[in-house]
């Protein structure tokens, strides 16, 4: 007889010497992580960057910090030249902005902080370790004293967190101090952040920061969507000099109000993983748009590359702009005035024109695909694209309502992001609802099999589904939602969604699974058996531990100590030669 642990038949079959191999490295001994310096500065950031302008070389790097912190020559290369305007608007002054760059291969993976910070982040806000965020402080003033005639300097935080409106903080507090005073400012604001504690989602932190306490608030996974989710503090919070409200959030109605009358469609747009370029004069609202894009389907995640500064230097440059193929599945974000050019072929343009705030004259209109002649021309949405959905017009006549009785910015932009969120939730909730219905039945989960896993998609059943119970029982937005479905299915955001739900849905199945093996008399199920039988069942069963204890299986750490309990007493019931081997 065998039995099916978690996938595998335990059978007589199998010969001692392969379990003892597997015995032998499944007892490795594993240290308790230790703290070193700048461990926690790493939960945070990867290093802070200072480039110049060296009149022989161009963008050159001046100091990385902490110094230990190695960059490839490639990515030197590419924070390099993206950390200085890459147009001819003449960045007079300082200049804020962020940039998205690919990490080269071979790095380390992300530590155990990260990981743990992804396990229960929201998904959009999860560390991605194949990309580092650079938020770059740019300083140009005359200067007599330079053979060039100009001051020309920034510092630039290299993270693999999305904090955007935390890190564009931090380094507009850090790149003033560091042109004043120079590197002892630089590293007293790095040791500072080297105290934090590492960013657990749901927890508020106050983080001491160059004399001042500033305080935040971690996204969770599970933070209500709509209204507060502020939670309370594990801990007494002492009083914060500076508080954010949001580590990621840009302002949408701001950044969107030149194009607010095409805000449907650049969601659909978004969600499907179509081709975008947003072209502007200046860095800052070339970012800022990018950024706002990619938040545009939150919750769920944008998961195709995107890039909010991207310049004609970029290693990637070619393979973006090449005309030999369609465009690919990626958001760029541009300033030169050669990418009007270079990137006629593509089909969803959005230029951007200076931001008039306060003023519903700044909305522009739709433009058809191919008029697009140079970066100056007319703001607004150049495209061909033929939405799948009726335009509600009611969000737009509000917003309108407010910019004519002088609203409050902030009131306009929570109102976007709540229409804009509503859209995205009418839109997933039928397939978080097809997805509950692939899961097997608790009652079915037996534990002397292996543990089940969420059945197929199927997307034809699914579609099916949609006339009676789609996005239409949430959402009065009439159209084609089975054809805004199936272009869906075809993008990146649909994969990428999809892998993380059954994951999520599998993970909970063996914690299920897990807890029906604690509730099982095992050793009255070894009785019968073979002594190779036994030994793979206590592999298999410490297999599940670790990844219980390394929170891979979501159970309590009562469910693990009764696993513990049942791994010892089994072993126990051996002769005491072999539970000698086990226990090495």
């Amino acid at each position: 007889m065998a039995v099916e642990v978690d996938g595998g038949l335990v059978g007589g079959d199998e010969n001692y010497k392969q379990l003892f191999r597997r015995l032998s490295l499944g007892n490795e001994s594993r240290k308790s992580p230790t703290t070193l310096p700048w461990d926690r500065f790493q939960n945070w950031l990867h290093c802070v960057c200072v480039v110049t302008f060296d009149l022989e070389l161009g963008q050159a790097m001046e100091m990385i910090y902490p110094s230990h912190v190695k960059l490839t020559e490639k990515e030197k290369t590419s924070i390099c030249y993206l950390s200085f305007p890459d147009s001819n608007s003449g960045c007079m002054g300082d200049t804020q902005f962020h940039f998205r760059i690919r990490q080269c291969p071979g790095r380390k993976s992300l530590g155990p902080a990260m990981n743990d910070y992804n396990r229960d982040c929201p998904t959009a806000l999860q560390s991605d370790p194949g990309y580092y965020y650079g938020f770059v402080y740019f300083r140009q003033t005359k200067d007599k004293t330079i053979r060039r005639g100009y001051f020309q300097k920034s510092v630039v935080l290299i993270s693999k967190l999305p904090f955007f409106i935390l890190f564009n903080y931090l380094v507009g507090v850090i790149a003033p101090e560091y042109f004043t005073n120079g590197e002892p400012s630089l590293e007293a604001a790095c040791h500072d952040i080297d105290q934090w504690p590492p960013p657990v989602p749901g927890e508020t932190l106050n983080l001491p920061f160059m004399g001042t306490v500033v305080q935040i608030r971690v996204p969770s996974r599970t933070d209500k969507l709509i209204g507060n989710s502020q939670a309370t503090p594990k801990s007494p919070l002492i009083p914060a000099n500076n508080i954010l409200p949001t580590l990621h959030e840009v302002d949408l109605f701001s950044v969107f109000q030149p194009v607010l009358p095409h805000i449907q469609m650049l969601w659909e747009l978004v969600l499907t993983g179509e081709p975008l370029v947003v072209m502007a004069s200046l860095p800052t609202v070339c970012t800022s748009t990018v950024q706002a894009l990619v938040s545009i389907i939150w919750p769920l995640k944008y998961s195709m590359d995107y890039r909010p500064y991207f310049t004609i230097h970029d290693s990637e440059f070619s393979e973006y702009t090449t005309k030999t193929q369609a465009p690919p599945s990626v958001i760029l974000g541009v300033t030169n005035p050669f990418f009007a050019k270079m990137l006629q072929h593509w089909p969803h343009v959005i230029r951007i024109g200076e931001m008039m705030q306060g003023s519903s004259k700044s909305m522009s209109r739709l433009k058809k695909g191919g008029n697009l002649k140079t970066l100056h021309s007319k703001p607004g949405v150049y495209t061909r694209y033929k939405p799948y959905l009726n335009k509600d017009k009611s969000i737009l006549k509000k917003l309108v309502k407010g910019v004519q009785a002088k609203r409050p910015v902030e009131v306009q932009t929570a109102m976007l992001r709540r229409y804009l969120l509503e859209l995205t939730q009418s839109f997933m909730i039928p397939l978080e609802r097809y997805v509950a219905s692939l899961m097997p039945l608790q009652r079915n989960i037996c534990p002397h099999k292996g543990a089940p896993c969420l059945r197929p998609f199927d997307i034809d059943q699914f579609l099916k589904t949609v006339d009676q119970s789609g996005p239409q029982l949430t959402s009065g937005l009439k159209g084609d939602w089975v054809g805004l479905y199936r272009r869906f299915f075809t993008s990146a955001n649909f994969d990428s969604w999809l892998r993380s739900r059954q994951l999520e849905v599998n993970q909970k199945l063996q914690a299920l699974h897990l807890e029906a093996l604690c509730q099982t008399d095992l050793l009255s199920w070894i009785r019968d058996k073979e002594e190779v039988e036994i030994v793979d069942l206590i592999l298999r069963l410490r297999e599940k531990l670790s990844l219980a204890q390394n929170n891979e299986i979501p159970v309590s750490r009562d469910t693990i100590k009764e696993l513990q309990r049942h791994l010892e007493m089994i072993i126990v019931s051996l002769p005491e030669d072999l539970q000698s081997v086990l226990r090495k």
